[in-house]
């Protein structure tokens, strides 16, 4: 039964006593709750009882009080295994204030979601009752616990390699070269051999393979065992035994009497030899992280006293100008206030041409410039740069749990425990039925049970596909913000595009331009865009666009009058401008009949039609959409030739909506949609068939949608709500990503699958052999050398398996967000 506790949580949004009052009434409804206060001076509340910080936390976030929460990262010496990151998991969530806690094995790492005031020392002293040694890691400063690790291990290896070489060579040449063993019965002598082994597997469990006996026993003892009391166990029995036969041989039955001070030796050879090989997959599948935060520079050039001096980048201030030469890399983000030159962004996007940068245009730290010198004004250092974002995001994706793992935990719950029950079994069996020695025969297939079922494999299927595939999508200008977002978006059966700003450019442009009779279409051009240029509209902007595009002399306009609802009126070289729909037409009384045909057909295609008149006669008919994208079309047909269905939610009329919709191939089309009513469309096409769905946007009113689908998806180049809404965010803007971020879901699901089966697989058909399963059948028993041997090599195949992810390309190449304003087709002739 649980211990009633009392928690402390300070809230957010408590402006009224009567807002104290509605968050004491949804803690009071929490199951397990006794009592509740909440004290609106100190904005906290004080919860006793069984309750759960999870659910006090879900109930105040529903009722919009929510707790202040904090996230501390924590770095773990000694996690070996799959059992190993449960029980740190289980140790910290049993901590009063922690709602989350997710170990990564790959890693070394755990991430802790907690009350804000949690104690670190809590966390640090609940890990180590676990039997574990926890640190502190900055957030901001990513580590490579891999690095580390790989060198402690290698040492360990070579020095248990070679104290075992000599114990493997006395043991073992004699059954290899008849010849070896007479000279070492008659120069050695066979005890001093014997004693020989004793010494040297002595020195290698106590040097060496230490760390198995020191972290396994009181893990043991303590009723969680793990990986390394499976091999404490087994080396420690085959040296106790060999030991006895050496110092009591009156003990043991004389065809009994055999040492196997050589298993012992090379079972923890091979076991600390398998955790080097892990250690450098390891070290390698993090290497995404540690390429992006490898991209900031030490030092940049910086304006002090009106001279580029070069600082340290720790000294950068938001407001200072920084000197930008060709070939550096650009040290924070920032602004172009002069220059002109092309930065290669594809590190961050994904977009493999060089961007032009002029003066305004935002620069990302960790970017290379190519041709120009450019001058900019930081505008964010340090932590708050849009690189360090980007390695957060990862890490907190890395660190994800995906749903098939609680297929891993609950498996590993029992694993280690039933592997030791079958191990007794198993040397009952034998000790019972088995041939004469059969106290040796006991012992090999006992110690052999222990060493090939340890769970390594199983603890590293998951995360280390989570971190190669991760990585490489963010490679791609795909940045997945939750772990569970990977398996989630492998499974999504239709795609649900918002249209302003995700499948199209999200600003108007001219479409075309039909002159009527007796107009040129360049002098039409001109003194429209003149007439527009007193206007701040999207479309006198486009307007303008295409006539500076053309290089066309735009003249001051006089006499500029806004029409609201018809359009506008402007003098231009002493001739009268009119531009607007058909009804200013009508009201100044010009025929448009002459292009009516033309502007119902522009309007069927989702384009806007305005009229220009002249000196009172109808001068031509401009045309202004919203261009799609280049990669829209290509996006839709590859999302199709996936198995993927699409979907269209947009706010824009229908005829508009299906037009588009039409000319891209998307199937279903929602139009018309209030920006508070997206994330409704998005329930009603779950609940017309559409099964899980992902949706896709860039705006402030895209938010409840991208929250509302199983999977979000947020145009990088979009709002910062929208992005903070999202489970995946597309960094270069462009809707080829999405095909990405499918593409890398399902690819890392796949591998996972694949780990999982092998892991699973590998000890569930291994553990009967090397229990004697062969031994009636074939005369064949598993060493406990070979047991080890096998074991290493399944984590080992799992992490070769997850690298693999590493080579994973692109379906289709993001060309960014930003394109030049296009030249407006002519008419027909």
């Amino acid at each position: 039964m649980a211990l009633a506790t009392t928690i402390r949580l300070d809230l957010e949004n408590l402006s009224c006593a009567g807002c104290a009052r509605r968050a004491d009434g949804a803690l009071a409804a929490v199951a397990g709750v006794t009592s509740a206060t909440t004290n609106f001076a100190t904005r906290s509340a004080e919860v006793t009882g069984t309750a759960t910080t999870a659910d006090l936390t879900a109930a105040l976030r529903t009722a919009g009080y929510p707790a202040r929460m904090a996230r501390t990262d924590l770095t773990v010496a000694g996690m070996s295994c799959a059992s190993c990151t449960s029980k740190v998991e289980r140790a910290l969530m049993a901590l009063p204030g922690v709602t989350a806690a997710r170990a990564n094995l790959a890693t070394g790492t755990v991430m802790v979601d907690h009350l804000a005031g949690q104690s670190a020392d809590a966390l640090r002293d609940a890990v180590g009752q676990a039997g574990y040694t926890a640190t502190l890691r900055d957030a901001d400063a990513p580590t490579d616990p891999a690095a580390s690790e790989t060198t402690r291990t290698a040492r360990r290896a070579a020095l248990a390699a070679a104290l075992t070489l000599p114990v493997f060579v006395l043991e073992m040449g004699g059954h290899l070269i008849p010849a070896f063993h007479h000279w070492v019965h008659t120069t050695i002598g066979h005890p001093q051999a014997w004693w020989l082994q004793f010494v040297l597997t002595t020195l290698v469990l106590a040097g060496p393979g230490r760390g198995f006996f020191a972290q396994g026993i009181p893990r043991l003892l303590r009723g969680g065992p793990d990986m390394n009391s499976l091999v404490a166990l087994g080396t420690g029995a085959a040296w106790a035994y060999s030991t006895l036969v050496l110092v009591a041989p009156a003990l043991i039955p004389e065809a009994a009497r055999a040492v196997y001070f050589e298993a012992a030796a090379v079972i923890v050879t091979l076991v600390l030899l398998g955790r080097w090989m892990e250690a450098r997959a390891r070290g390698r599948t993090g290497a995404a992280i540690r390429a992006l935060a490898g991209l900031q520079p030490r030092t940049a050039r910086v304006e002090r006293d009106g001279t580029a001096t070069e600082v340290p980048l720790e000294q950068i201030r938001p407001g200072d100008i920084l000197h930008l030469r060709p070939g550096e890399r650009v040290a924070v983000d920032g602004e172009v206030t002069s220059g002109t030159s092309h930065i290669d962004e594809s590190m961050i996007s994904g977009e493999p041409m060089p961007v032009e940068k002029t003066e305004g245009a935002e620069v990302i730290g960790g970017t290379v410039n190519t041709t120009g010198a450019l001058r900019f004004r930081a505008t964010r250092v340090g932590g708050d740069t849009m690189l360090a974002s980007i390695i957060r995001t990862m890490e907190a994706a890395q660190a994800g749990r995906l749903p098939i793992e609680a297929l891993v935990d609950r498996v590993v719950a029992v694993f280690v425990p039933v592997v030791m029950a079958v191990a007794a079994l198993t040397v009952a069996v034998w000790l019972a039925l088995g041939p004469d020695p059969a106290l040796t025969f006991a012992l090999v297939a006992g110690v052999s049970v222990l060493i090939i079922a340890c769970p390594c494999a199983m603890g590293l299927a998951t995360p280390t596909s989570i971190l190669v595939g991760t990585g490489r999508a963010a490679e791609m200008g795909v940045l997945f913000r939750r772990g569970e977002a990977l398996q989630a978006l492998a499974e999504v059966d239709l795609v649900a595009f918002d249209k302003t700003g995700t499948l199209t450019e999200g600003r108007p442009e001219l479409a075309s331009l039909h002159p009527a009779e007796g107009f040129e279409e360049a002098e039409v051009l001109r003194l429209a865009a003149a007439a527009e240029g007193g206007s701040e509209h999207p479309i006198a902007r486009a307007v303008l666009r295409a006539a500076e595009a053309r290089d066309l002399p735009v003249p001051q306009a006089d006499a500029f009058e806004a029409r609201p609802g018809f359009g506008l009126s402007a003098t231009v070289d002493g001739r009268h401008v009119l531009i607007g729909a058909a009804r200013l037409m009508t009201a100044e009384g010009i025929d448009t009949s002459p292009l009516s045909a033309t502007a119902d057909t522009a309007a069927g295609r989702g384009e806007t039609p305005l009229f220009v008149a002249i000196d009172g006669r109808l001068a031509a008919l401009l045309t202004v959409a919203d261009p799609i994208k280049p990669s829209a079309r290509e996006t839709i047909a590859r999302l199709h030739a996936m198995g993927v269905r699409t979907a269209l939610i947009t706010g824009d009329a229908t005829a508009t909506a299906r037009s588009v919709a039409a000319e891209l191939g998307i199937e279903e089309v929602l139009a018309e949609v209030l920006p508070t009513a997206k994330a409704e469309a998005v329930t009603r096409l779950r609940g017309t068939g559409g099964g899980r769905i992902a949706f896709v946007g860039d705006g402030i009113n895209d938010a409840p949608a991208l929250a509302e689908a199983d999977v979000g998806i947020a145009i990088g180049t979009g709002t910062d709500v929208a992005i903070e809404a999202a489970d995946v965010v597309l960094v270069s803007g462009d809707p080829a990503g999405v095909v990405n971020a499918l593409h890398a879901g399902r690819a890392t699901l796949r591998n996972i699958r694949q780990n999982l089966a092998w892991a699973f697989g590998y000890n569930t058909l291994l553990i009967p052999v090397a229990a004697g399963a062969l031994w009636p059948v074939a005369g064949v028993m598993l060493s406990p050398m070979l047991a080890a041997g096998a074991m290493s090599l399944s984590s080992v195949s799992v992490l070769a398996n997850a690298l693999r992810l590493r080579g994973l390309k692109p379906v289709l190449t993001p060309r960014g967000a930003t394109r030049p304003a296009p030249t407006p087709r002519r008419a027909a002739a």
